[in-house]
């Protein structure tokens, strides 16, 4: 208790452990506020949850509450999940795909990850699940960093192909990504105009906590 009451004085760690695929992971009280970092950028809780959850607003609560399944590319510490639970008291099926099985025993730890009933985590690489997988879902959020780097399979056709293939009509997909220099600006208005078809509408949401632009696509058949 004490070191939540002096967090709003200054952070204070009180968890670290190097991770072969994320390398450090961290557990701080900032705010009074349990956050998950990585070495340079939050993976879960604080501005993360903040960037995602403006997201979801924009795809609609009340059209969320009504999904049957939500599939989420990149666990970490599960803010998007419990912002599901507490903000849109969603009560349908998630899936959580998370290739590194740490940060999800981190989670369980100090987040309460394997606490939630309606919540299924598989530890895979998000490319190889979303090849594989035989399911549809109504909502796919993607949240795939490693630090501040985002993979490129993100941005290749037989990813985002794929997607379309398992994203159930009417649908949408909530993409967070990071813009740090121009190029990125070029590789997001190259990953839109994928999408800006008849098929799909497509909306950014450019500057989020500064460096964040969200990509919501929605499927229209």
């Amino acid at each position: 208790m004490l070191k939540k009451l002096f967090s709003y004085l200054i952070p204070i760690t009180i968890f670290k452990q190097k991770s072969t695929i994320s390398q450090s992971i961290e557990v701080t009280w900032v705010n009074g506020e349990l956050v998950l970092d990585s070495n340079n950028t939050n993976y879960s809780y604080g501005s993360l949850q903040r960037i995602l959850k403006k997201g979801l607003q924009n795809i609609g609560f009340e059209k969320i509450k009504s999904m049957n399944h939500i599939l989420v590319l990149g666990v970490a510490g599960g803010s998007v999940i419990k912002t599901l639970l507490n903000d849109v008291k969603y009560k349908g099926k998630i899936t959580g795909v998370e290739i590194d099985s740490e940060i999800i025993s981190i989670a369980n730890t100090y987040f309460q990850l394997h606490e939630i009933p309606n919540l299924t985590i598989i530890i895979d690489d998000a490319f190889e699940f979303v090849l594989k997988t035989q399911e549809k879902y109504d909502l796919i959020v993607i949240d795939i960093f490693q630090d501040t780097v985002m993979p490129n399979f993100l941005f290749e056709d037989f990813f985002t192909d794929r997607l379309g293939v398992i994203l159930e009509s009417q649908g949408s997909v909530l993409f967070n990504t990071m813009i740090t220099q121009p190029a990125h600006n070029k590789r997001n208005l190259n990953y839109i105009s994928k999408f800006n078809t008849k098929k799909y509408k497509v909306k950014s949401i450019p500057r989020v906590e500064e460096h964040n632009e969200l990509i919501i696509l929605e499927k229209l058949s």
